[in-house]
């Protein structure tokens, strides 16, 4: 009888049923890492949309905001492996993914493999590393791999690599190639706290010595078992054209009734329709739904867009940014 009345029941309501389950471990992983981050919120989501989504993070905002606090306990909370990376000037890509290294012993090359091969990569101030360094991290991002000496080498899934930079001090930097810029699913912007997050910041952090008192709540086998469920989230058609639309608007204003085009240079790649669908199914799965809605899109639409989005130098003359020209998209494009 009990087989019955399963076999009955509706195959989404089971699959929320499993969405609600799942997500349970990532919801104490934010009240983890909360215990020693103050505010942030949209920071600490943005990451856990990262990792569902299979997704890497552009982290920008000026020092002290707790950027790389913030990866190092969201790193404790999962039970994995983490490395922080300090991106310099003299950094080779040998010092990123290994080298070749000779044994007289042997009289043999073997290789050591370098941080990257890790879970969480925190590339701190990637933007001061030289072209060289960057495409080494490039096809680590993408292909989930890393070449050494003619063999290549898998990376171990969950993957994710969490860049910062500061956008304040250009001296000395290397602005990072368009290429890659578009790997990152996402780029956040951190903010200055308001006064009463300063306020508990004083509180908790004025002491010569601080303890990260972050407990591990999730490991990699939860994370991967959510990216399962992930995918199995529900994305109706018109949700679906409503992205379309969207990302289509960024590169034909006037089909739209946008008057952009004078100031937008390029638009959004494919890339962008596929990373919005996905961080958006990840925003669902967080808020325990099995299915996707039209404000789960334009929730993460901003942070899929904004770097992919490239004003004009007519653009930069009126002071106008691709944030703003993307707000003009989502307030124009009709919401299924």
């Amino acid at each position: 009888m009990s087989n019955a009345t399963e076999s009955n029941q509706d195959p989404m309501a089971l699959i929320n049923l499993e969405i609600q389950q799942a997500c349970a471990p990532f919801q104490r992983l934010i009240g983890e890492v909360g215990k020693t981050i103050v505010g942030q919120e949209k920071l600490i989501h943005r990451m856990l949309v990262g990792l569902l989504a299979n997704g890497h993070l552009l982290i920008e905002g000026v020092p002290g905001l707790a950027k790389t606090t913030a990866v190092a306990c969201l790193a404790k909370a999962i039970r994995t492996d983490f490395q922080r990376l300090q991106f310099t000037p003299d950094l080779l890509p040998a010092d990123l993914i290994g080298t070749q290294v000779y044994r007289p012993q042997t009289q043999e090359f073997v290789v050591q493999k370098g941080p990257v091969f890790s879970n969480l990569i925190l590339a701190d101030e990637i933007n001061r590393a030289p072209a060289k360094v960057q495409s080494a991290l490039l096809e680590a991002m993408q292909e989930r791999q890393v070449t050494i000496g003619g063999e290549t080498f898998p990376l171990q899934e969950p993957f994710l690599v969490m860049a910062t930079q500061n956008p304040v001090e250009q001296e000395g930097t290397y602005p990072l190639p368009e290429a890659q810029v578009d790997r990152f699913m996402l780029k956040v912007i951190v903010e200055y706290p308001n006064r009463d997050e300063e306020i508990e910041i004083l509180d908790r952090m004025s002491r010569t010595k601080v303890k990260m008192d972050v407990e591990p709540v999730a490991s990699p086998a939860e994370i991967m078992t959510a990216r399962e469920l992930v995918d199995r989230i529900h994305v109706d058609r018109k949700v679906q054209e409503y992205v379309v639309d969207i990302v289509m608007a960024t590169r034909k204003p006037s089909a739209y009734n946008l008057q952009l085009d004078e100031l937008i240079e390029f638009g959004a790649s494919p890339r962008a329709t596929i990373n919005l669908t996905l961080a958006a199914k990840a925003n669902a799965f967080l808020d325990g739904r099995s299915f996707v809605t039209p404000q789960d899109i334009k929730s993460m639409a901003m942070d899929v867009l904004r770097h992919r989005v490239t004003v004009t130098y007519e653009a930069e003359a009126e002071e106008k940014t691709s944030e703003m020209l993307i707000e003009q998209i989502l307030n124009t494009v009709p919401v299924p």
